[in-house]
């Protein structure tokens, strides 16, 4: 072999060299610089205030709030995206949504529908396919949650107005959730408007309700009078829930002229006005319990009055007495509520 023909294979032989050099740099990873940036910081856990309010922040952070017992993000605004229909949005007219009253659920810095509903994070959140979503505290018959629970939501606003007398009252005892009454939503609630309340309260009063429609009855079905006139449905110290200490206190609120008192009185007036009227409607003038005489003979004896009867032909009519005709007894008697006339022991002026 030529010198110059071995010269040429050495060049060949160090350019294959370099070129297996240059592949093996190229598949060689840059070697790792040591990290320097902070690792990423664990998301906030805290319940986010609704929208649109002002919460105040907590004093301290404490543990992660678990799922089912944070706020929702958006307040009203997340319920609303569902919860749309008129009997819903009728909550703004009411004043449960007064945003100038701080004391309202909508006032500011208070948690709007979850004020009464109870923490809505869950259940707002999204849900897979088929799973079931988590409820949130509901009121009236069809919530599976105790009447003490449900009222306790509203006492927790408005134990000043029902302290004295709703615990132990007949309707704390018989187990009335306060929504069975008041209608939260309703722009006007129907139990305190007078010519709505009677209805309401003569759903569980049946007896009453009847009697609302006999001949004589006090004004409940023309709009004039309503129940709470003489009743406070959240329990009183007086009997029956009278808003008087008695009955006779009660009913001298509107018929004052039969307070007295009176130089002779009549003794069932000043005992109770129940022992000849009936309160909630009566087939006979005036409520009374029965029509007259037969109601002033159950106290007053016949013997040695002249309605004792003479003859059968004393009238025409054939009735017994005079006496016993129109307005009967008070046909003498007329002050029979008292009187303050010298001569008026018989209560005949």
């Amino acid at each position: 072999m030529s010198r110059a023909r071995s010269v040429a294979l050495v060049g060949t032989c160090i350019a294959l060299a370099a070129v297996a050099v240059v592949l093996a740099a190229q598949e060689t990873p840059p070697p790792t610089e040591p990290q320097t940036t902070a690792p990423p910081t664990a998301p906030d856990t805290a319940p986010p205030t609704p929208a649109a309010t002002e919460a105040p922040a907590a004093p301290d952070a404490g543990p992660p709030t678990p799922a089912a017992e944070q706020y929702s993000r958006k307040g009203a605004d997340t319920c609303l995206v569902c919860h749309d229909d008129a009997k819903m949005l009728a909550i703004f007219k009411t004043p449960h949504a007064r945003r100038s009253d701080a004391r309202t659920p909508f006032g500011a810095g208070q948690l709007q529908c979850e004020a009464c509903h109870g923490r809505g994070g869950a259940h707002a959140a999204r849900v897979r396919s088929g799973q079931q979503r988590p409820p949130i505290p509901i009121f009236g018959g069809a919530s599976p949650a105790p009447v003490e629970q449900q009222n306790s939501t509203c006492l927790a606003c408005h134990d000043q107005n029902v302290h004295d007398g709703w615990p132990g009252s007949a309707h704390e005892r018989e187990g009335v959730a306060c929504v069975s009454c008041h209608e939260i939503h309703a722009a006007h609630d129907p139990v305190l408007v007078k010519a709505t309340q009677a209805e309401t309260c003569m759903d569980c009063h049946p007896r009453q309700r009847a009697q609302s429609f006999l001949p004589f009855a006090h004004p409940l079905r023309q709009d004039r009078m309503a129940c709470s006139d003489c009743h406070n449905p959240h329990g009183s110290m007086a009997d029956f829930a009278l808003v008087g200490r008695t009955l006779n206190d009660t009913c001298f609120t509107c018929h004052a002229e039969k307070r007295g008192p009176f130089l002779w009185e009549h003794a069932p007036v000043t005992e109770d006005c129940s022992i000849c009227h009936e309160p909630h409607g009566s087939s006979h003038p005036g409520l009374l319990a029965q029509r007259q005489p037969l109601l002033c003979q159950q106290c007053h004896s016949e013997a040695g009055h002249p309605s004792v009867p003479l003859s059968p032909a004393q009238l025409p009519t054939g009735m017994p007495s005079a006496q016993a005709l129109g307005r009967s007894c008070m046909n003498c008697h007329s002050q029979i509520h008292g009187s303050n006339h010298p001569s008026g022991a018989a209560l005949q002026r």
